[in-house]
């Protein structure tokens, strides 16, 4: 593993399980939230997110953590190994409630309430997005090491046979 992509729903666990993937592997991480968002709650634009990408991209080893499907495709293309949470709606929605108020090295800002905008894409993940995720899985999945978790524990295990113990 070399080039790594964590998706999945947001809530989901996917930012707490890349750092303990970059500590427990050694390799960079780079967070796609930290990239479009901006300190002010507003965004690069796309052509400086896609640059960016891009860069990272280029380097020989990384970990990704991030969906934005609008650059899943490239993103699948170049990693070599990818970790999917698709994790029940209910558990991703108390995800995001439990870290509300919390400062995160994924996010520029701190969330101080539920956006109502947020909720609902949670809510919709499993029917709007995942089956697309899926698809590009089909795609570009093949050489690659795909790896699914259906719950935070068997991430905890997964990371914890990466680290011998």
């Amino acid at each position: 593993m070399k080039k790594a992509i964590v998706i999945g729903s947001p809530g989901s666990g996917k930012s707490t399980f890349a750092r303990r993937l970059r500590d427990a592997a050694g390799l960079p991480l780079f967070y796609l939230d930290m990239i479009w968002h901006l300190p002010d709650k507003t965004n690069v634009t796309r052509e400086e997110f896609d640059a960016r990408l891009a860069d990272i991209l280029a380097r020989n080893e990384w970990i990704i953590d991030g969906n934005y499907n609008r650059t899943l495709e490239v993103r699948l293309r170049a990693c070599d190994t990818v970790f999917l949470f698709d994790l029940p709606t209910d558990v991703c929605l108390e995800g995001v409630r439990r870290r509300i108020g919390t400062k995160r090295e994924d996010m520029p800002w701190v969330e101080e309430e539920f956006d109502p905008e947020f909720y609902e894409w949670i809510t919709n993940f499993r029917r709007d997005s995942l089956p697309r995720v899926y698809e590009l899985l089909e795609m570009y999945g093949e050489g690659k090491d795909v790896v699914i978790f259906h719950s935070r524990e068997e991430a905890d295990a997964w990371i914890m046979r990466l680290s011998g113990r």
